[in-house]
């Protein structure tokens, strides 16, 4: 335990990457969604899609927590499963605090009517429309979804390098273009579109982390063998 919690402090050595850019991000879509907002004259609600900047940060997070700190922590010789569990344990309370801070901006935005211009940056149609608690099971896996995914390449690059990484990157696209063509040829796109209509935050966030678990698994086993 004490080697995750120092690989979680050796992490926040760069505070203002972990800390302060996902914040300093989050401040400025919020801003400049408000002032928009402020310029458009309609009178209904609107909506902007600039809160999901930080969840694309996430990724980046990800890719950086492994090609920064790794060979770092290898040095110091830090084991590998000690690496991991305190990075994701870290990232695990980051999610958590951006969660907090979105479900508390939908709350002011509903209590201001919108920052009094009727735009709602955190309150966002469906992902906020169902209880609490599923917009933040949403917003929690999303964000570590991202995470994993971008600590997964940074390591599948430490294991193979460029190669393996462009491998990897033209594999996941010749595989959804498999399954884009598969379901086309067997109409399967109706089926798929009433599925989604019928997902909440709640259970989508439940499948995100699924596939959060099962990324996590993989990315731990690439890990195993990675070079710093």
């Amino acid at each position: 335990m004490s080697r995750t919690l120092a690989v979680a402090r050796m992490q926040l050595v760069t505070k203002w990457t972990y800390l302060g850019n996902p914040l300093v991000i989050l401040a400025a879509a919020f801003l400049l969604s408000v002032a928009i907002f402020a310029l458009i004259p309609a009178d209904e609600p609107k909506y902007g899609g600039g809160s999901q900047a930080p969840l694309w940060y996430f990724m980046v997070l990800g890719i950086q927590s492994m090609t920064l700190a790794f060979p770092f922590s290898q040095g110091l010789s830090v084991s590998r499963r000690a690496f991991y569990l305190g990075t994701l344990g870290l990232f695990s309370v980051l999610a958590v605090a951006m969660t907090a801070i979105y479900l508390l901006g939908g709350i002011a935005e509903r209590a201001t009517n919108g920052w009094g211009v009727n735009g709602f940056f955190f309150a966002i149609p469906w992902v906020s429309d169902g209880p609490w608690y599923g917009t933040a099971v949403f917003y929690f896996t999303v964000m570590m979804l991202m995470f994993i995914i971008g600590f997964w390449f940074a390591t599948i690059y430490k294991r193979w390098g460029t190669t393996g990484m462009l491998i990897s990157l033209i594999g996941s696209a010749v595989l959804l273009l498999g399954f884009a063509a598969l379901a086309t040829l067997s109409l399967w796109w109706g089926s798929i579109g009433a599925w989604l209509v019928q997902q909440t935050p709640l259970t989508m966030g439940a499948w995100a982390a699924v596939l959060c678990v099962a990324l996590a698994v993989g990315s731990y086993l690439t890990l195993r063998r990675a070079t710093p």
